[in-house]
């Protein structure tokens, strides 16, 4: 039925359709607009993991010559990458490329290669990248981090009690015992309960093997390989090769740690190391393992 609107100057009224105006559509929200830089950096500190990442993005040089190219090997979770890139190129565009690589955002990208990268804005060329060098990538996927601040059910945690409770601790066990007596060198690096340092840039020395003889232990992340050394011999070995690394605090001298490296695929290969200082614990165990470990 059609609707008559009549003007006030009395003039005949005009027909007008009934039909209604189409509803204009309402227009989704822009995945876009979601600042995954401040999401990573709110999920890493409610962790309690590493600092705070900035949302503010560096100003990074517009590339004009990428210059000779550089070819080189990314290590990440016990994987190696290839990757060739102009030595003019950024650290930024390194992330960028990397994270089409591994699916690892750049927010939650840490590169080391000669320490801490820290500055998107330095170049290749700048890093003193050359052939076949080898940088290492520490980081976590969102989902694994979301999945370790999950909740375990009750029978979870019960279960990891008991278990947890059958185990006797590391310096109660006969093997380690021994070697505590002995007491700590006097040689040992200071150590530091409740705090955890990066690797310094000399080997961690003043510690003792499971025969009582002097160890150090040296990292060379260029190389992706531990050497650990000893008065008769330096080691080397590749740290993609290493299974795992365990360790417990000492008992009476909790700046300290007995530390497993498992050097083959039994347990019966693993390397025991006592004295490790505590401040360094999990950054030996980031650097070998190759991934971020949330910090408690």
């Amino acid at each position: 039925q059609a609707v008559v609107s009549t003007q006030s100057t009395g003039a005949k009224a005009e027909p007008t359709s009934a039909k209604a105006e189409p509803t204009p559509p309402v227009a989704e929200p822009s995945v876009a607009a979601v600042d995954t830089a401040k999401l990573a950096s709110h999920l890493i500190k409610s962790l309690g993991g590493a600092e705070e990442v900035s949302a503010e993005e560096p100003a990074v040089p517009k590339i004009e010559d990428e210059g000779a190219e550089v070819r080189f090997k990314l290590v990440y979770n016990k994987q190696n990458y290839d990757i060739t890139m102009g030595e003019n190129r950024t650290v930024r565009d390194l992330k960028d490329h990397i994270e089409t690589l591994t699916k690892l955002p750049r927010p939650m990208q840490k590169l080391m290669f000669k320490g801490l990268v820290k500055d998107e804005t330095k170049t290749l060329k700048d890093l003193k990248l050359a052939k076949n060098s080898k940088m290492m990538l520490v980081g976590t996927m969102m989902s694994d981090i979301v999945a370790v601040n999950t909740k375990p059910s009750t029978s979870e945690i019960a279960e990891s009690t008991g278990s947890s409770s059958k185990r006797e601790p590391l310096c109660k066990q006969k093997l380690h015992v021994k070697v505590l007596e002995k007491g700590k060198p006097e040689d040992a690096m200071p150590g530091m309960k409740g705090v955890k340092h990066s690797l310094p840039t000399t080997p961690i020395n003043g510690m003792v093997n499971k025969t009582g003889g002097k160890v150090r232990l040296t990292f060379k992340l260029e190389e992706d390989s531990l050497w650990i050394g000893t008065k008769a011999r330096t080691e080397k070995v590749n740290m993609s090769s290493i299974r795992t690394v365990v360790s417990e605090p000492i008992e009476d001298s909790p700046e300290y740690h007995i530390m497993g490296i498992q050097l083959g695929p039994t347990e019966l290969s693993m390397y025991w190391v006592y004295w490790v200082p505590a401040q360094y614990v999990d950054a030996v165990k980031d650097a070998i393992l190759g991934k971020w470990q949330p910090f408690f």
